[in-house]
């Protein structure tokens, strides 16, 4: 009996120094991962700032207050202004989320609920597919042939783009990029809904589209939001596709769908690699306040996530 308490107290403590070195080891990528994205800020960070400080590359300083509510890109020697691109930017990525977010929502409705198996699958298969094609292969696909469409959308109403590039292609181009992220997101969460929910709901005499919209939606819907919250953010991060449909306006805000736009990604992307000094450094201030709204968009998503959750 002794012998076996103590082969019991032996055991114990042999589990729980396994479970300090699996915690100790599991801390390890853990910080790195932390660690990686505390020098990107930081580093953004101190390029970001220099443009706002006297005495940079024997130049004049830029007036953060005139940066944050300018509504002109650039007025030459030192006046840069982002206001306006910070509205388009938010501009084109709710009209991108209200186009994107019921087509992956009923999108996800069908492929869990609405099909075979095997069909279902497939399908999936594809979503996934196109989750994973590069932002350039997009960025290509609206230049080529979503601009084209817009063009002859604009000629319909007798409005003139350029070529068609403008905010309309962007805010396709994003849904486009946004929608396999919420579908494969939102058909997780619809498949974790209990079957008891949906056969009790038949049961009372609901029809199979009232149990999906009534029930199935409504118990999933956190986990669609999550799906939402992910797809906005890339969108907001998105600047390879943006750039090559958005036209990059020097001025604005201007919230004609067919004319052209400019977004933080975009503004930061076009024109790095041929520019020097101020010029240069001004793209990484962009950067902060990229950051920034991304942060305060998320948060306000969460929130809402949160208050959404509570109602069933």
């Amino acid at each position: 009996m002794a012998l076996s308490l103590k082969n019991s107290i032996n055991i114990k403590k042999k589990n729980r120094i396994i479970d300090k070195i699996t915690r100790g080891g599991l801390l390890i990528p853990t910080i790195l991962s932390a660690s990686f994205v505390i020098l990107i800020v930081f580093f953004v960070s101190m390029r970001g700032v220099s443009p706002f400080l006297n005495s940079q590359y024997g130049e004049l300083s830029v007036d953060f207050i005139r940066f944050i509510s300018g509504t002109t890109w650039y007025i030459s020697p030192n006046i840069y202004g982002i206001f306006y691109i910070i509205i388009n930017t938010l501009y084109v990525v709710i009209l991108a989320a209200l186009l994107a977010v019921p087509v992956s929502i009923f999108t996800a409705l069908f492929i869990a609920k609405m099909t075979p198996r095997l069909i279902s699958g497939f399908f999936k298969t594809v979503v996934e597919l196109l989750a994973a094609v590069p932002s350039i292969v997009f960025g290509v696909f609206g230049l080529g042939v979503i601009t084209g469409i817009v063009k002859n959308i604009a000629e319909l109403f007798g409005t003139q783009t350029a070529g068609g590039i403008s905010t309309l292609s962007t805010v396709i181009v994003l849904a486009i990029m946004i929608i396999p992220t919420i579908t494969l997101l939102a058909v997780t969460a619809i498949n974790a809904v209990e079957k008891d929910l949906e056969e009790n709901s038949l049961a009372l005499g609901a029809t199979k589209m009232q149990t999906l919209f009534k029930v199935t939606l409504v118990k999933s819907k956190s986990g669609i939001f999550a799906g939402i919250i992910l797809g906005i953010g890339r969108a907001l991060g998105e600047a390879t596709a943006v750039s090559m449909v958005a036209g990059n306006s020097g001025t604005g805000p201007n919230f004609n769908i067919f004319n052209t736009t400019r977004t933080l990604t975009s503004t930061m992307l076009l024109g790095l690699k041929e520019t020097t000094g101020l010029d240069y450094d001004i793209r990484f201030s962009v950067g902060i306040v990229l950051i920034v709204l991304i942060i305060l968009t998320n948060l306000i998503l969460n929130f809402a996530k949160k208050k959404i959750g509570r109602f069933s």
